[in-house]
């Protein structure tokens, strides 16, 4: 299987590159240190991507900039990061990326436990994630040629510490939870799915 992993420069991205790599063929992009470069906050760039890598079977995102700040100085330039980035960004992938996958291949997208369980900081990306599983419930429904589309929910990742203090009392999901997660989506059956590995 073909295999695109947009922000496998980070923390879960990397992790899922090297368990998807044993299997199948994956290409990484990311803005920079990646097989591609792009930049998900571009409609261009996303194009750029696509074309460039041809037709596949699945592509997973774990890329999606927002901002993380006091409630004070939350204002709409701060508010569109999370738009552009992890909203509209993941959002293009799907709507560009389309016309390019094939048949019964799968989008999947992230979000995360902030959606449904808010936390002091982060109103911008519990309002991106709340978007982004709306998309994925409305596309499954009108995706055709049997692509599917899901969503991987996780709250804090064991590997991403210096996020704990920021949610208090939550238990950190593993690396191999958060894997199988992934591994549900695209290897499964489900569409229009918030699957949450915990």
């Amino acid at each position: 299987m073909k295999i695109i992993i947009v922000g496998a420069s980070g923390t879960m991205g990397k992790y899922l590159a090297s368990a998807f790599t044993k299997d199948h063929e994956v290409i990484t992009a990311a803005k920079q240190g990646c097989d591609i470069s792009v930049d998900i906050t571009s409609p261009e760039s996303i194009e750029a991507m696509f074309k460039k890598v041809g037709s596949f079977d699945a592509l997973i995102s774990t890329a999606g900039p927002t901002y993380v700040g006091p409630w004070k100085k939350l204002t709409d330039k701060e508010f569109r990061q999370g738009v552009e980035g992890k909203m509209m960004g993941q959002i293009n992938l799907v709507l560009i990326g389309q016309h390019y996958i094939n048949p019964k291949g799968s989008f999947t997208l992230i979000t995360g436990a902030l959606s449904h369980d808010p936390q002091k900081n982060f109103a911008n990306a519990s309002a991106a994630n709340g978007a982004v599983e709306g998309f994925v419930r409305a596309a499954a429904i009108e995706l055709e040629n049997g692509i599917r589309i899901n969503a991987v929910s996780p709250t804090v990742i064991e590997n991403s510490p210096q996020y704990f203090p920021y949610f208090p009392g939550d238990i950190p999901v593993t690396m191999q939870q958060l894997e199988f997660g992934f591994r549900k989506s695209v290897f499964g059956a489900n569409t229009g799915q918030v699957i949450k590995p915990y």
